[in-house]
């Protein structure tokens, strides 16, 4: 069975004026082009109740780094009170959302994602001293990999939170 390895949580969280459309665009170019990963729809779920919308969304994101290791990033939306505005940007009239988003990052190292190392006890025991003994600093440089590409995305959503919001 492959060996997953929890490695680092981050969350973002932004209330008033931003473009869902654009945030949600933006977090899918960031994975599925710009880093190339393999990304999945795993939930979404919409709520409607007069002018306002709940929406709940979960991403599995994964990337193969070798035979070896795997990334699988988790990301969930959570928006709530979502409503549609009008406000000006540089003079021309947008329509933009107003509300409340919350987005739950984690990041995930798999060791052996095929199972290759599991066909008998001996081949577990040979994977334990691959990964103590023969590469342990590929090892830790693939948790900094998913580390530093679930702290980019984070700061990258930001900073379009931040740079969609304030023009207005």
């Amino acid at each position: 069975m492959a060996e997953k390895e929890a490695v680092i949580k981050e969350k973002v969280e932004e209330a008033g004026i931003f473009d869902f459309a654009g945030l949600y665009g933006f977090a899918y170019s960031w994975l599925v082009s710009q880093e190339d990963y393999g990304l999945v729809e795993e939930k979404y779920s919409e709520k409607v109740s007069a002018a306002e919308r709940d929406l709940e969304i979960e991403w599995k994101a994964s990337k193969k780094l070798s035979d070896y290791f795997k990334i699988e990033l988790g990301m969930k939306y959570n928006v709530s009170k979502m409503s549609e505005v009008e406000v000006e940007i540089d003079g021309v009239k947008k329509k933009m959302n107003k509300g409340r988003v919350i987005i739950e990052l984690k990041g995930t190292l798999i060791r052996d994602p095929e199972s290759k190392w599991d066909a008998n006890p001996l081949y577990k025991f040979f994977r334990e001293v691959y990964d103590k003994y023969v590469v342990p600093q590929r090892v830790d440089a693939s948790r900094d990999k998913v580390m530093s590409d679930v702290i980019t995305l984070k700061d990258s959503i930001k900073a379009f939170l931040d740079l969609s919001g304030k023009r207005r």
